[in-house]
């Protein structure tokens, strides 16, 4: 089916919001997606404060971008807004890194004060990007977000019932956009 491009805007090797990509990763496997996860947090801070495009690290994420039919960005919300992390990844990708490319914005945070960060601060940029669709977004209150002993993640029940159809819809969208490429 479509590659999938998964980014972790989380700078905390403990995420929360990572955990809750790595579990809509499984969720769109399951579908037969092939899905690559980035997390932001892996590339050289160096390169991507200093805006470094040539830096084989920030080659290598914009050709990932690049080879995706479709973008999961997971962000925690800070301030009301995505972390900067992930606002310096999307400083160095080139300018339309997104364009003709489906996108499920997610985020997590502490207070439901802050769900519309989604909309208001990461949709915008999304767009800005190109992106060419970008479906329903969600947001998720950390607190609902937990791994299991070995490991696995686990969300509370009402979140992953409302999440289901926030998937589903990405799903659905990127498998309208790829299906030409795939029959052609």
């Amino acid at each position: 089916m479509a590659v999938v491009l998964s980014v972790s805007g989380s700078p905390s090797p403990t995420s929360r919001t990572t955990r809750l990509l790595r579990h809509v990763d499984a969720l769109l496997a399951e579908r037969g997606h092939h899905v690559v996860p980035l997390e932001a947090r892996s590339l050289p801070a160096h390169a991507l404060l200093s805006g470094d495009f040539d830096h084989p690290g920030i080659v290598a994420a914009t050709e990932l971008f690049a080879r995706a039919d479709g973008v999961v960005i997971g962000t925690p919300v800070y301030k009301a807004a995505y972390s900067g992390l992930l606002k310096a990844l999307l400083d160095v990708l080139p300018q339309y890194a997104l364009a003709g490319k489906v996108v499920l914005p997610l985020a997590t945070g502490g207070s439901p004060a802050h769900v519309l960060a989604v909309d208001y601060a990461l949709r915008p940029v999304l767009s800005s990007m190109g992106a060419g669709h970008i479906t329903q977004g969600w947001f998720v209150l950390d607190r609902d977000v937990a791994a299991r002993e070995d490991g696995t993640t686990v969300l509370e029940r009402g979140t992953e019932t409302l999440l289901s159809p926030v998937v589903e819809g990405f799903a659905t969208a990127l498998e309208r956009v790829s299906a030409p490429a795939l029959t052609g």
